[in-house]
C-alpha cells in the first residue's frame, strides 16, 4: 500500500472537496465462526442483563456493534445517535459516512473492521454518556474486545479514549499518541462528528496522519 501516492491524491482531491480517498481494498481472512457465535451470545446477554440499557428508557433499540468478528482493526465510539437508534447499526449518520470514507482511505471496507460504542443505547438528546452510564454498559465493550482480539484499536473521541485508556486527559492532548489496552495498541483520534464540525485543513491533516499511524501497526 503506497501511502505517499495516496497522500498526493488526497492533497489534489481537496480542490474538489474530497478529504479521504479509497485505496486498494484488503479483506481479512475469516478465522472461523467462533467469534461471531460468541458475539451473538454476548449481545443476547447484554439485552437481558445490561445494568444500564435494561433500566433506562427513551431509546428505540440497542446498538451492539457491526463488522468482522475477526477484525484486525476496531473502532470505538461513545454512544448511538438518532440514526443509529433508528436502524440498530453504529455510525450510519453523517459521522458514520465520514468514518466510512476514512476506512476506505486506508484500503479497507467497513465489513473488514469492527465498529462499536461504549454505551449501547442512545442517551437523551444525543448527549455525551454520563460516567455512570459508561461504567455500567462498558463492561460489554470490554468483552467484545476480548472476543474479537483486534491488533489495533482506534478510540474515536474523548469518552472512548478516557474509558479505554483509563485516563482523565482529553482528546486534544492524547490524539495521535499510542496507548495500550490489555496489550493492544490504541490510537486516540478525533470523533468523525468533531471532524465534521471543525472541517479545517489542520484537523483533517491530523486525522489523516493518525490513520497512517494505524495502518503502520496493522499486520
Amino acid at each position: 500500500m503506497d501511502f505517499e501516492i495516496a497522500h498526493r491524491h488526497l492533497q489534489t482531491s481537496k480542490l474538489m472537496g474530497v478529504d479521504f480517498l479509497p485505496s486498494i481494498s484488503v479483506v481479512t481472512d475469516a478465522k472461523g465462526a467462533t467469534q461471531q457465535e460468541l458475539l451473538e451470545k454476548l449481545q443476547s446477554e447484554h439485552e437481558d442483563s445490561c445494568p444500564h440499557c435494561t433500566k433506562v428508557t427513551g431509546y428505540t433499540q440497542t446498538v451492539f456493534g457491526t463488522g468482522n468478528p475477526c477484525a484486525s482493526l476496531m473502532f470505538i465510539g461513545e454512544a448511538p445517535g438518532a440514526e443509529e437508534d433508528a436502524c440498530g447499526v453504529p455510525f450510519v449518520g453523517a459521522a458514520g459516512q465520514k468514518l466510512d470514507q476514512i476506512i476506505l482511505a486506508i484500503g479497507l471496507q467497513r465489513e473488514d473492521v469492527y465498529i462499536a460504542n461504549i454505551v449501547k443505547s442512545r442517551p437523551p438528546q444525543n448527549r455525551t454518556p454520563l460516567p455512570t452510564e459508561v461504567e455500567a454498559c462498558g463492561t460489554y465493550l470490554k468483552k467484545q474486545i476480548e472476543i474479537i482480539q483486534p491488533d489495533v484499536i482506534v478510540a474515536l473521541g474523548s469518552p472512548a479514549t478516557k474509558y479505554i485508556l483509563h485516563t482523565d486527559q482529553g482528546i486534544t492532548k492524547l490524539r495521535g499518541t499510542w496507548g495500550l489496552y490489555n496489550g493492544i495498541p490504541v490510537l486516540p483520534t478525533y470523533h468523525p462528528a468533531y471532524l465534521l464540525r471543525n472541517y479545517t485543513t489542520k484537523i483533517r491533516s491530523e486525522v489523516w496522519a493518525d490513520m497512517q499511524q494505524v495502518v503502520s501497526k496493522l499486520p
